[in-house]
């Protein structure tokens, strides 16, 4: 250590110009750096959900579009709303990346001719609105209330709602440009109609994807600066030298520069998770050259000199701080396993910055110090007794009453822990937004005026070729509706080319009803589509052998559990028929997501916690130290799943990402306990000295690095995207209660199991 040390101080000038000069060449790459947005990047692509999806859009088209949504109190059908409708109807299949648009006036109205009863017309439900007599409008108004197939989907029952649905082209959805372009186009035309009077909501997948975009990129510029600005304030708090502050947010930037640059130049672009990247580089950085300056301030008031500190701090800190940051960087690596792309980029890059910020802790600090060396005047003999001696009241009274501290810990956690028994797993994609957020604000409208804003795509599987114009298949169908409609009341609208057949049926023979004649069935469903205007074909409703059927349900936005629930209910009901179904579309894609949040964060924590535990074995030689590593980290994670679990709080993905760096985060002050009393007791220190050696060497730094990492991970509070919320809340508390644990639990554990002239579990 002695040679590398020397070896730093010779080449000061070198490093100290080297580094940032790496740093700004790397940097440069950053001004290509993007947001993307898209529903893709959750899933990998040997994803088989994805797969599922492809091939769902492949038979059926894409589901995906914007869709405006406004309300006219009085009704919609007079003259200024139905002219909005058609203006907006017209402007949207001009728009490019649209394949199809459905409205009001739009809506192909199936009806007999007056002239002559046994002909059927399919027709715009509305074609000129300016031919519209009063009476008309009020016919107009009074046949809607009969069409099935748009009430409570198109138009709302009470008539004062209404939506425009506009559906893109096939391969627009994988374009990440497509979804500003479409969102800016259709912005720019309800805003030509605010002269109406209308309030527009705009809903959909380009909504929801620029929704991810806008608030990552705000997340990133606000909150990267602003942990700065508190880490360096808390810095001058703790070391009231401008030297430590410089020195410490030195090493993030460098660290988060070098990694944003490195992910770019690999082609990734930046999420709503990879965009927090920063600030756990800021977190993580700090901790190393916090530790490493906090031991060179304490050998200057010793009164050692420049290069004796120095020395003096690598020593103590070179191998915590060596084990420190491998075992955050294995806490966040093990997010790597994630299905959930975005967890796992997070992981894998933030591993690498924790490996790059060990590197340039003890390349940067050392130089930078043997450089600038801070005047740090040495601290009279007294007042370092009487820090010591507080250091020893502390350890004298945990030995004292560890039995009383373990005891009440113990009834403490249990009363804690209970929560976990009312935790809920959370992923819908809609919760991820905070209530103010212009899209979840939108689907709250859609869902109290008009309709469900999630859609089941359900594909039901007639058996045979043909087979979709079978009346029993299609009288199932309608059974299925109404058990669906009974069971689940979340289940806002059904439709299907059932509806088209029962509509042909009431207006030639006069009965709502699926016909008993398959080629009956077969000529309805031709003259539909041959009736219909290009662009509104029902090949989107079928695929071309006839064999499957697509059933779009309109539902409420409930928890992914109730999701799954229902979708697991409908292919099991569909089971005990001779037919079958599966669920697919973007609503179904996000929901079975949630096992992958449920997987990420029990496998994460596991691989975590074993190769932390192989680590510190293959290290301290020692199985029985293994327990103590392992349980003051698992145990904040156990209590504050309990905590959420008591608050209400859901399992989503921002804490599923926690529990994996809360135990490489908590596991550092872990590291610096126990390293400090091994050395202490090697030394022949008693019990009592060991913990009061730690204390005073190591247990401000803990208390302080805590404290600024708590403070840089609450800051997401402050976030509209709420995964980011609950991983600020949860790794905050966590890291909080693991100090607890540290500082107060694990010494009276040691105090029960480790008393005595020689240490058992040290030697």
């Amino acid at each position: 250590m002695q040679k590398f040390v020397n070896f730093i101080i010779r080449f000061r000038w070198f490093i100290a110009i080297f580094i940032p000069l790496m740093t700004f060449i790397f940097a440069s790459q950053l001004k290509h750096l993007e947001f993307e947005g898209s529903y893709r990047i959750w899933f990998g692509k040997e994803s088989s959900i994805l797969k599922n999806y492809d091939t769902f859009r492949a038979v059926f088209g894409n589901d995906d579009g914007i869709t405006v949504i406004f309300r006219d109190e009085e009704g919609v059908f007079n003259k200024k709303a139905l002219h909005v409708i058609e203006r907006i109807t017209q402007k949207l299949w001009e728009t490019k990346d649209i394949a199809r648009v459905d409205s009001l006036t739009n809506y192909q109205y199936v009806h007999a001719d007056k002239e002559y009863p046994d002909e059927v017309i399919v027709e715009d439900f509305i074609e000129d609105v300016d031919a519209l007599s009063s009476e008309q409008l009020k016919q107009k108004r009074e046949a809607i209330l009969g069409e099935k197939i748009i009430l409570g989907r198109i138009i709302s029952e009470d008539l004062k709602t209404t939506m425009i649905m506009a559906r893109m082209t096939p391969k627009a959805g994988d374009d990440p440009m497509v979804s500003a372009r479409l969102k800016k186009a259709v912005e720019d035309i309800v805003a030509q109609e605010s002269a109406n009077g209308y309030r527009f909501y705009l809903v959909g997948g380009p909504i929801l994807n620029m929704a991810f975009i806008d608030l990552g990129q705000h997340d990133a510029g606000t909150f990267t600066p602003l942990v700065l600005l508190i880490a360096m304030l808390i810095l001058w708090i703790i070391f009231r030298r401008p030297s430590a502050v410089f020195l410490s947010i030195s090493v993030v930037i460098f660290t988060f520069l070098i990694v944003l640059a490195i992910q770019v130049m690999l082609g990734y672009r930046m999420n709503n998770f990879t965009a927090n990247m920063p600030v756990f580089i800021v977190a993580i950085g700090i901790a190393d050259a916090m530790h490493l300056f906090w031991i060179y301030s304490l050998g200057r008031k010793k009164g050692m000199d420049n290069h004796k500190a120095i020395h003096y701090s690598m020593n103590k800190n070179f191998l915590p701080i060596f084990l420190t940051s491998v075992t955050t960087a294995v806490g966040f690596a093990s997010l790597g396993i994630s299905h959930v792309i975005p967890i796992k980029t997070l992981g894998i890059a933030t591993a690498n910055a924790a490996l790059l910020a060990f590197v340039l802790t003890i390349l940067f600090v050392p130089a930078m110090l043997a450089i600038v060396n801070p005047n740090i005047k040495s601290q009279e003999e007294e007042e370092e007794q009487k820090k010591s001696l507080l250091a020893h009241r502390i350890s004298h009274f945990i030995i004292k009453n560890d039995k009383k501290i373990l005891l009440v810990s113990t009834l403490f956690f249990i009363i804690i822990g209970a929560g976990l028994f009312h935790v809920k797993v959370d992923s819908n994609t809609v919760r991820y937004f905070s209530e103010n957020v212009p899209f979840r604000e939108t689907v709250r409208f859609m869902q109290d005026n008009i309709s469900g804003p999630m859609s089941y795509e359900i594909v039901v599987d007639s058996k045979s070729k043909d087979g979709i114009k079978d009346p029993e298949f299609m009288n199932k169908v309608e059974e299925f509706y109404k058990v669906f409609r009974e069971k689940y009341p979340d289940m806002r609208h059904i439709s299907s080319l059932t509806d088209i057949v029962k509509k042909f049926n009431e207006v030639l023979d006069g009965s709502y009803t699926i016909p008993n004649d398959r080629n009956l069935i077969a000529q309805y469903l031709l003259l539909y589509s041959l009736s219909l205007p290009q662009g509104m074909e029902i090949n989107d409703k079928m695929d071309v052998n006839e064999q499957l059927l697509r059933v779009s349900a309109a539902m409420n936005i409930v928890d992914t559990s109730k999701d799954l629930e229902m979708m697991a209910w409908v292919e099991q009901w569909w089971e005990a028929t001779p037919y079958s179904a599966k669920i697919n579309g973007q609503t179904s894609m996000f929901a079975h997501m949630q096992h992958d949040v449920t997987d990420t964060l029990i496998n994460s924590i596991l691989l975590a916690i074993t190769a932390v535990s192989l680590m510190m074995l293959f290290i301290f030689r020692n199985l029985r130290m293994i327990p103590l590593f392992i349980v003051p980290n698992v145990l904040p994670i156990i209590l504050v799943v309990g905590v959420m679990g008591w608050l209400g709080l859901t399992i989503d993905i921002g804490v599923a990402i926690s529990g994996a760096i809360i135990i490489g985060v908590a596991v550092d002050d872990t590291i610096h306990f126990l390293v400090k009393y091994r050395e202490a007791r090697h030394a022949g220190d008693s019990l009592e000295e060991a913990l009061a050696y730690v204390m005073h060497y190591a247990g401000s730094a803990i208390i302080f690095t805590t404290f600024i990492l708590s403070s840089a991970f609450m800051i997401f509070v402050f976030s509209d995207f709420l995964p980011n919320v609950h991983f600020g809340i949860v790794t905050s508390i966590a890291l909080m209660i693991a100090v607890w644990v540290d500082l107060l639990i694990l010494p009276a554990v040691l105090s029960r199991f480790d008393n005595g002239e020689k240490s058992v579990l040290i030697h």
